[in-house]
C-alpha cells in the first residue's frame, strides 16, 4: 500500500474585503485608535465587509462597533475612488485574515461630542485621541503605512478645504 503524502500547507493567498474610515473633527484632527494587542500602534477605524453588505453599510457598522459613534453623528465628505490593499506579515496571516486586506476608504466629518466615543466593546482598542493625519501615519504599524500615506495624500485637498 503506497504511503499517503502529507499535504503541503500553502500560504494563504486571499485578501479579505474591508472598509476604513477617516473621521475628522471640527479642528481638522482625525480619530486615532490605539490597538490593544500592539501598544503604541495607532490606526483608523476599519474592518471586514460582511456578506451582502455594501461598503457604505459596512463602514458605518464598523465605526459604530469600534467607536460607539452613531451614523447620525457622521457627515459623508468623500471616498477614495479605488480600493487600497495591504499585506500582513507572514506570521500574522490566518485563514480568516488571509494575506491581507483590500479596503474601500471613506472620509466623514464627526458631528457629535467626544462623549459619543466609547470604543465599542473595548476588545480591539485601548485608547483614542484626535490627532493630525501625518502624525497618525507615523504611528501606524509598518505594513499599513503605505496605505495611510496614500490616504493622507489623496484626502489632503479635501481636508485643507474643510478647515
Amino acid at each position: 500500500m503506497p504511503k499517503k503524502r502529507k499535504k503541503k500547507e500553502h500560504n494563504v493567498q486571499t485578501f479579505r474585503a474591508g472598509v476604513g474610515a477617516i473621521l475628522l473633527n471640527e479642528d481638522g484632527k482625525v480619530l486615532g485608535l490605539e490597538r490593544r494587542d500592539i501598544p503604541g500602534a495607532w490606526q483608523l477605524p476599519q474592518g471586514g465587509l460582511e456578506e451582502n453588505e455594501t461598503p457604505v453599510e459596512a463602514v458605518k457598522r464598523e465605526i459604530h462597533e469600534e467607536t460607539g459613534i452613531e451614523a447620525s453623528n457622521l457627515e459623508f465628505i468623500a471616498s477614495m475612488p479605488r480600493w487600497l490593499a495591504y499585506e500582513l506579515p507572514e506570521e500574522a496571516r490566518r485563514k480568516k485574515l488571509g494575506r491581507g486586506q483590500v479596503q474601500r476608504w471613506f472620509l466623514f466629518r464627526f458631528r457629535g461630542s467626544d462623549e459619543a466615543i466609547t470604543l465599542g466593546d473595548q476588545k480591539e482598542f485601548r485608547a483614542w485621541r484626535w490627532i493630525g493625519m501625518d502624525e497618525l501615519t507615523s504611528m501606524v504599524v509598518a505594513f499599513k503605512q503605505p496605505v495611510y500615506q496614500e490616504l493622507a495624500e489623496y484626502f489632503k485637498s479635501h481636508l485643507d478645504n474643510l478647515l
